[in-house]
């Protein structure tokens, strides 16, 4: 872990990992998984590397993670106070909803209006972005692994040479001439 506080404990990773899931689900890793719902049969942002990317410096988010999963856990005890849900158990707060619970609380963290919405619409990018665009690998490796996200997009296999070329225009033609000047790589002389 990067995020400066050891997560001893793994209440950040349980509850970034059910943050995720509640934003792009996933099938269960296993029968007893605690963060992932299993609300889809195939992978979500989980499985996809969300705690990866969002763990990743480059985003800037790794030294409020800590403050980001205390205050999820906060709002989480306070949506299952509010709507009368068991307040007992190991597992973090947040974790402990359903994930009916967890997307009514999403929605209500990120809805025009609540004073922290960027905060958790931000959080909710980078797990789309592990999952979309593999934000947190390169795109080759990424390819080479079978990262879910890019493979249930369809996202093509690079030639032998490693270059990654579209074989058919997407609108059935060509866009537009090539200029006479480009050269064989594709740059304009």
């Amino acid at each position: 872990m990067t995020s400066g506080t050891p997560d001893t404990d793994g209440v950040e990773t349980l509850t970034l990992e059910a943050f995720a899931d509640t934003i792009l689900p996933g099938a269960k890793r296993r029968p007893d998984d605690p963060s992932v719902a299993g609300r889809s049969h195939d992978a979500g942002s989980v499985e996809a590397g969300a705690l990866e990317l969002l763990r990743t410096p480059a985003t800037g988010l790794t030294s409020g993670l800590p403050e980001f999963v205390e205050l999820l856990n906060r709002h989480a005890e306070h949506y299952a106070r509010e709507h009368g849900l068991a307040a007992d158990g190991e597992l973090p707060p947040f974790v402990r909803l359903s994930f009916d619970d967890r997307t009514a609380l999403v929605r209500a963290l990120t809805a025009p209006g609540h004073p922290e919405k960027e905060f958790w619409v931000m959080l909710a990018l980078f797990c789309n972005m592990a999952f979309d665009s593999a934000a947190h690998m390169s795109t080759p490796t990424a390819i080479a692994e079978g990262h879910p996200g890019l493979t249930a997009m369809g996202f093509a296999a690079p030639d032998a040479d490693g270059l990654l070329r579209f074989k058919e225009y997407s609108y059935g033609r060509p866009t537009a001439r090539l200029h006479p000047d480009t050269t064989a790589s594709g740059s304009l002389a």
